[in-house]
């Protein structure tokens, strides 16, 4: 086989990687809104026994019971089903990685990717059996983090992970670039720790503590915007659209964030007494379990996860631009040699155009 029609097949396996991961993500973020929805009904505790659900298989239990019976019941083996089916996709991928992904630490990553996807069905069926609020705590707070595993996985058999080396790629990402985007990923899963704390609050809490917690929320949540800010001024000149991008993005998804925010204070206490002047706001009654009401926190919930993986890839792709131009600047693209392509992750025919 000749060096081309090897890179050729090196591509299609890392792409084939690369879709499944991609899946991976499609699915996990559904599940992260049903999970969302489980606690915001309380339905943690709908189905009493795990692994099995009402003594039955997980995939065995009747499914008009399922479909038809309560929307607890619905939502917490729902949850249960995608969650498994996130896991098969998970050991596809390692399976893939393993005989077709050419990078070794890529498939390192992905067996990473499925201990953290059992760690995370454990943790939740830990919870059911000991009915423990911290361990759904902790269940909470992991999730967003799988997340984020499964988004860097995309992003590094990606497509724009092989071309990032290439000379067309230009523009200089320093130092300061690189910490506000780590800052990021910082602040937004500080964010989703702290309000993990707020929605499984426990029976023994003081009120002063619970208070701080708030306050420390609302004032992160308003530092993380001003965050994403700076880092999309800093980067925006790079010339890198899969770069300026996310970070674009990312200003619009705090400010809706936010906006959930303040609308997940008003469905479970009422209107804060700095926004009384909005009409209706005095007639306004909290409500509990209402449709409309349960969407609204479950969306605040969500988002924060997509803030942090977005964060993540916009950090992860950072890291890379830098790194593959400084390897460019000291050893020179053209004659990187074969051990290091396949190191870096790229290919003869990416580095040298084919009328070359």
């Amino acid at each position: 086989m000749s060096s081309t029609e090897h890179s050729v097949d090196s591509n299609q396996s890392a792409c084939l990687v690369h879709r499944l991961a991609v899946l991976l993500v499609c699915l996990v973020w559904p599940l992260i809104w049903v999970g969302g929805l489980v606690t915001t009904y309380d339905a943690g505790m709908a189905v009493p026994d795990w692994p099995g659900t009402y003594g039955y298989n997980l995939f065995l239990y009747p499914y008009k019971t399922w479909l038809l019976g309560p929307f607890d019941l619905f939502i917490e083996h729902g949850h249960r089903l995608l969650g498994a089916v996130v896991g098969l996709v998970a050991i596809a991928i390692v399976v893939t990685a393993y005989l077709k992904e050419p990078r070794r630490w890529v498939l390192v990553l992905a067996v990473g990717l499925l201990i953290a996807v059992i760690t995370q069905g454990l943790l939740g069926g830990m919870r059911v059996v000991l009915g423990d609020r911290t361990l759904a705590m902790l269940h909470g707070c992991f999730g967003p983090a799988f997340f984020a595993l499964c988004v860097a996985t995309a992003v590094v058999t990606s497509r724009h992970w092989r071309t990032y080396l290439t000379p067309s790629v230009q523009g200089p990402i320093g130092i300061l670039q690189l910490w506000s985007a780590g800052t990021l990923v910082a602040l937004s899963y500080l964010q989703l720790v702290l309000g993990a704390q707020l929605r499984h609050v426990q029976p023994n809490a003081a009120p002063g503590g619970f208070a701080m917690i708030v306050a420390t929320h609302v004032i992160l949540a308003f530092l993380l915007w001003f965050v994403t800010m700076v880092c999309w001024v800093r980067i925006r000149r790079c010339g890198d659209l899969t770069l300026t991008r996310p970070a674009a993005f990312l200003i619009g998804l705090v400010a809706v964030q936010i906006t959930l925010g303040v609308g997940t204070w008003v469905v479970n206490y009422g209107w804060p007494s700095f926004l009384e002047w909005v009409p209706g706001s005095t007639g306004f009654l909290v409500r509990a379990k209402g449709f409309i009401d349960s969407i609204i926190v479950t969306s605040h919930v969500a988002t924060g996860s997509l803030i942090l993986a977005v964060s993540a890839m916009l950090w992860i792709r950072m890291l890379r631009v830098r790194h593959c131009r400084r390897v460019a600047a000291t050893s020179g693209t053209h004659e990187m040699s074969e051990r290091e392509q396949k190191q870096y992750g790229v290919s003869d025919s990416i580095l040298k155009p084919e009328s070359a």
